[in-house]
């Protein structure tokens, strides 16, 4: 049974980089999907932006080549859909067309406006400087801001100062899709819905945290960009902290904005330190090279570079692989190790939190019986969302006392009987309704700056070249190493 939605008002979603991949491929079925649900009231509008010299018809028929594929059988849907979209080709830097669009917005002052900003970090202020210079940061608009914001801290900074002159702190809502994925807020309903987990939620019960984001596909299309910005920035700074604090956070007083995102805060502030004096004893990067992915031969990462490149180039500093070890200096979690690691072309793609239980003080049975297996909660974002919580139980039978490691394993999608909706189904409506609980607070995106900064830093400093790994292996073997050698191992078991 399929909870009811939320009511939305009638909004204008115009996405700039509207022909961009992310809006192709994310935005506009996120979109869809809503609209085939009832959820998209009538008379809403939703607006491609792009240079290209499309119409509306032109922009129409790229959009339902690519949804074709999700809306087989909602033809007729996704006729009306259609008919809610249009283009305006802008270029955020020419005078041209400006204009006509802020007259097409105007056409509906009454309607919620959302400015999604699906394009490079340097066109937000060029963006939002125009949409300023024209009135259309007035009244109920809302402006969404793409990872990564910025390169650093002091470059993050001053896109939040120069967009904060034209956009509100209250309308601005910098995205982090792994805030919308149902696992994520499931971690919420789990330890705060239920008095079985938080009472052991410290470091007096848990061991160490597990936070595994694989991928199997290579930097793609995507490779100028990542060449500039590597593992740590595209990932860690932002989806895997936010995942760390969404584990680590003290209760908040309520579900209200503030209340959640001032407790992700502290946890930012409370991360112990890594810098030169410690980076290589707590973090492993490293860099794809030819291998197998998925059954099939690939590139290594300098390859996949040049084949989108118009400058060849025939060696690269940058990583696409991140291991490292975390600790949040505090009460609830002093002690207790936060494993992160992220990478590209591994041996499969998944993302999961690993909850790993402190094992028994003492076992009453006999070595026969078979080893104790540690608890573990298993917390899984994809590709199958659902949640497993490893218990050792006796093995079914007579004939004495064996022990078994068994999880119980829960897929949302099984259970509920209903297709999950992607992150940004709820995220792009949320935004709608002007609620920021799963948006980042700009002093979050400060404070977590503030802690990778030194990190690169250390890196740069220390001349060293990531570390070499084969496609479709898990990394570096010192990613293992930085796991092992403190008596753990990253969990893999997903793999059966």
């Amino acid at each position: 049974m399929t909870a009811p939605a939320l009511p939305v008002d009638t909004f204008d979603l115009v996405i700039f980089g509207g022909t961009g991949d992310l809006a192709v491929r994310k935005l506009l079925p996120a979109l869809f999907h809503r609209f085939a649900d009832g959820q998209i009231p009538e008379g809403s509008r939703i607006v491609g932006v792009a240079r290209e010299g499309l119409d509306d018809d032109g922009y129409r028929a790229q959009i339902r080549g690519a949804l074709n594929g999700s809306a087989a059988s909602q033809a007729d849907q996704l006729d009306a859909f259609l008919k809610l979209v249009s283009y305006r080709p802008l270029d955020a830097r020419k005078d041209a067309g400006w204009d006509d669009f802020a007259k097409f917005m105007a056409k509906e002052p009454d309607h919620v406006r959302v400015f999604y900003l699906s394009t490079s970090p340097d066109l937000f202020v060029d963006i939002c400087e125009r949409l300023g210079s024209y009135g259309l940061n007035q009244g109920k608009s809302r402006v969404v801001l793409e990872k990564p914001i910025g390169h650093n801290l002091a470059s993050a900074n001053r896109i939040n100062d120069d967009v904060g002159r034209v956009f509100a702190e209250s309308q601005t809502f910098r995205i982090d899709h792994y805030l919308g994925k149902e696992t994520v807020q499931n971690l919420l309903a789990l330890r705060f819905g239920n008095a079985l987990f938080e009472p052991l939620w410290n470091a007096g019960h848990i061991d160490h945290v597990q936070i595994t984001v694989a991928e199997t596909l290579g930097v793609g299309r995507r490779g100028p960009y990542y060449d500039h910005a590597g593992a740590l920035r595209d990932m860690v700074q932002n989806h895997m902290l936010q995942l760390l604090c969404m584990v680590a956070m003290e209760p908040p007083s309520s579900l209200s904005p503030d209340a959640v995102r001032d407790e992700k805060l502290k946890v930012l502030h409370s991360l112990k330190p890594i810098n030169e004096g410690n980076a290589a004893q707590l973090t492993v990067r490293g860099q794809y090279r030819a291998g197998a992915a998925e059954g099939q031969s690939v590139p290594g990462y300098i390859e996949d570079l040049n084949a989108d490149s118009k400058s060849k180039v025939e060696k690269s500093g940058t990583e696409t692989f991140v291991a490292l070890k975390a600790e949040i200096a505090n009460w609830r979690w002093a002690g207790v190790p936060f494993y992160l690691r992220t990478g590209k072309r591994l041996a499969e793609r998944v993302s999961e939190i690993v909850v790993a239980f402190k094992p028994v003080p003492h076992s009453i049975f006999a070595a026969s019986a078979g080893p104790l297996g540690q608890n573990r909660l298993v917390l899984r974002l994809q590709p199958d969302e659902g949640v497993k919580l490893w218990l050792t139980i006796k093995h079914p039978g007579p004939g004495g006392l064996r022990l078994r490691h068994v999880p119980l394993d829960m897929s949302f999608a099984e259970a509920f009987g209903v297709q999950q909706p992607d992150a940004y189904e709820r995220l792009l409506l949320d935004v709608v309704r002007g609620n920021p609980t799963l948006f980042m607070r700009r002093d979050e995106v400060e404070a977590a700056w503030n802690w990778a900064d030194p990190i690169l830093a250390a890196w740069a400093a220390s001349g060293e070249a990531p570390r070499p790994y084969t496609s479709g292996t898990w990394g570096p073997s010192a990613a293992v190493a930085l796991i092992e050698r403190d008596g753990r191992t990253w969990d893999e078991d997903h793999e059966a």
